[in-house]
């Protein structure tokens, strides 16, 4: 457990510069899985260094890439061929390396386990075996391969043409990889285009994905790989969903601001900023890179109390934000409403009801509904949450504590993703958490 005291009087506003934001997860994540697709060495300069990133990193490793390090540089050699594993693959907490894990080695010949924390064992994954069983791939598990440990035997994949109802990077990206070991061109649909660094990078390094038009439609489309890729050479750029958390605190305490470097621009990365933006916050774009991935600086300041909004597009964009987007909500003058974010029950935690409880314990105003909820602005009260392992909620109700002060249970759980977060929540606080 630990304590956030709130700012003090003495030091009620602040000026950050965030130079050492988190590295960006989910892009660190691909790069460890992605280089497997080479035959020629990928260099990765700032990969996260946390627990569930390094985990996919060591299940390269168990595939039979070398992995090495010198300074801020990661190396990794793949093997000629992935090679069946001796041991299980421990993905960690991490939803995003076992669902795409599961895409990569379905066609990969051999034998492998996925398995994770106790978390991760209790998350839904038939959103992606099932249609990687509908194409040819052998997948097992708990509740008929629903929950890990997964057993994966792997061989040849068909083709398929696959219209997702699901909008999400995890569940494309792991039909991509699949895709990409078939023996003819696959079609992919998603009703809206969730987070797509998976078709931007491995276009970069030569895949042949391209967006196409089939009965007046937009799909997809992957050509299976008739040789390895060309090897990743990228810095990570820091993850702006990390940094939202230091955007929320700047944007809800007085003459504050804050300076986050380096993120990705993406635009199905910086939405939640834009909502913040449309609630009265001051922000500003600044495009510095644009390679692999659009990069540059986001500037948030505070410009006076801000004011409640519907959330019900995007979601797709938002899914990681809205729990520190929530405690926003929670100050703002009015009624907030989220909908159409039932995705938000299968995170690391049912995020619905692990923001929404905790905040009523605040003294805030709020309903939860099956697919969002709605919140009345108020004024925070300290409490005791819980964050229930997941690294988002404890973090939120952190920034949270930065008004009022707070008590948050099991922060081990940060480590997954921002293991440097209290290190800049530090400088804010003025006092040693």
């Amino acid at each position: 457990m630990i304590k956030v005291a709130k700012i003090s009087k003495a030091e009620k506003s602040f000026n950050l510069e965030c130079n050492d934001i988190a590295a960006d997860k989910s892009i660190s994540h691909r790069c460890a899985m992605f280089a497997l697709l080479s035959n020629k060495p990928s260099t990765i300069t700032n990969f996260l260094e946390a627990e569930d990133t390094l985990a996919s990193l060591n299940i390269a490793k168990l595939l039979g890439a070398k992995i090495e390090k010198e300074n801020n540089v990661y190396t990794i050699t793949p093997p000629q061929k992935l090679q069946e594993p001796f041991d299980i693959l421990d993905c960690g907490n991490a939803g995003t390396g076992m669902r795409l894990y599961c895409g990569l080695l379905s066609g990969i010949d051999g034998s492998f386990v996925l398995t994770g924390d106790k978390y991760l064992r209790s998350r839904p994954m038939a959103r992606v075996t099932n249609p990687l069983r509908e194409i040819g791939a052998k997948i097992d598990g708990r509740e008929n391969g629903n929950k890990a440990p997964l057993h994966i035997r792997g061989g040849d994949l068909k083709p398929f043409k696959y219209h997702s109802q699901i909008d999400s990077a995890q569940v494309k990206s792991a039909l991509i990889l699949a895709a990409l070991n078939s023996d003819n061109k696959s079609y992919y649909k998603e009703n809206l285009l969730s987070r797509d660094h998976t078709e931007r990078m491995l276009k970069g390094m030569g895949a042949n994905i391209e967006n196409v038009i089939l009965d007046k439609e937009e799909w997809i489309e992957i050509t299976p790989l008739s040789k390895p890729l060309e090897p990743l050479n990228i810095s990570v750029p820091a993850d702006p969903s990390s940094g939202f958390f230091f955007a929320v605190a700047a944007a809800i305490t007085p003459k504050s601001k804050v300076l986050i470097k380096n993120v990705t621009l993406n635009p199905t990365r910086v939405e939640a900023y834009k909502i913040l933006q449309q609630m009265g916050a001051k922000i500003e774009f600044i495009l510095k890179d644009d390679k692999y991935e659009p990069i540059g600086d986001i500037l948030v300041e505070y410009s006076g109390k801000l004011k409640a909004i519907e959330v019900s597009k995007n979601i797709a964009w938002l899914i990681d934000e809205l729990p520190a987007l929530a405690i926003a909500m929670a100050v703002a003058d009015g009624k907030s409403i989220v909908k159409n974010a039932k995705e938000l029950r299968v995170k690391e935690s049912d995020r619905i009801s692990s923001v929404i409880n905790p905040l009523k314990e605040c003294g805030i105003e709020c309903k939860e509904y099956e697919d969002g909820y709605e919140i009345i602005g108020g004024e925070l009260k300290p409490t005791t949450v819980d964050s229930k392992g997941d690294h988002r909620i404890a973090m939120s109700f952190a920034i949270a504590g930065l008004l009022c002060g707070m008590e948050i249970k099991d922060i081990e759980c940060i480590d997954t993703s921002f293991p440097n977060f209290f290190d800049i929540l530090k400088e804010i606080t003025k006092v040693k958490l």
